[in-house]
């Protein structure tokens, strides 16, 4: 029997989540290359997992209880290093390692370098099929943990995605849950016009999959999601999280140049300066009282 986690301090996350913001562009700028806007859009989507819904142990990264986390849009792992190390994964001082020669951060996961990378990944498309697998081998193992699947929304172009989806309604796997970062902006522009994707979420339940929407940058709404996925029964889930690409960052949202592009010593400053100016919590209860 799963144990229902408590609910973390939302004020208390959204801090986090200014900080790891902040990690992740001081950790592109030092390796001078890098995806910022997937990885920005993507900050709480991760923030919500690791420190609300799976259940997993820094300190022992291969418990075999553990839910499995399977980042298929690898590029954005400045966003995944950055939320592992808050959560005890690494030191924070090793972000800034990020690409460089030698380093456990390599520009997309490998999982035989970083302990606690339950896969590889990069090669879009294909995170699913490995979600897949491994929430097949935990129904026939009778193993009670869960599968997260985080994907892109021009990720989705790749027909292998939509292969796995039919195998994941196939076998019911409810035990699985996708998580597609819609931020609606690819490398070459818009998604609706590099290949349309709408009627979005009605192509996810076609395929059988129980599907749920929500902001992605609200994480009340994020961790409701999570907790219907867990509570549906017969069906995989997909939750369709709505985010800005750029998430945070005035000059980089909704900006498709900044998918695959780091910020300079000029940019980096006022992007900090731009998230420095934001109340924290203890700013906030502070003008409360």
């Amino acid at each position: 029997m799963r144990k229902a986690k408590q609910k973390p301090d939302v004020a208390e996350l959204n801090d986090l989540c200014r900080t790891i913001r902040k990690d992740i562009l001081i950790s592109l700028n030092a390796a001078k290359s890098g995806h910022s806007g997937g990885s920005l859009s993507s900050v709480e989507v991760m923030v919500a997992l690791y420190f609300y819904k799976l259940r997993h142990d820094p300190q022992n990264h291969q418990w075999e209880g553990r839910d499995r986390f399977v980042l298929s849009k690898g590029h954005v792992c400045p966003a995944l290093y950055t939320v592992m190390a808050h959560a005890g994964y690494l030191p924070t001082d090793e972000l800034t390692s990020l690409r460089k020669l030698g380093s456990r951060l390599q520009g997309h996961p490998h999982m035989l370098k970083l302990p606690g990378l339950e896969t590889s990944s990069g090669s879009l498309g294909q995170g699913l099929s490995i979600a897949v697998g491994m929430a097949l081998g935990a129904k026939m193992d009778n193993k009670d943990f869960r599968v997260y699947c985080f994907m892109g929304d021009g990720e989705t172009d790749e027909g292998q995605i939509w292969e796995a989806a039919m195998s994941a309604a196939h076998y019911d796997l409810d035990n699985l849950c996708g998580i597609v970062d819609r931020n609606r902006l690819q490398i070459d522009g818009d998604t609706e016009k590099v290949m349309r994707l709408e009627p979005y979420c009605e192509k996810w339940a076609s395929f059988g999959w129980n599907v749920i929407e929500c902001d992605g940058h609200n994480l009340e709404e994020l961790m409701a999601a999570l907790d219907q996925a867990e509570c549906n029964c017969g069906a995989p889930t997909a939750i369709i999280a709505h985010t800005v690409k750029g998430k945070g960052i005035s000059f980089m949202e909704n900006q498709a140049e900044w998918h695959g592009i780091p910020p300079d010593d000029e940019q980096l400053a006022l992007a900090l300066k731009e998230l420095d100016t934001k109340p924290t919590k203890e700013q906030l209860e502070r003008a409360d009282g």
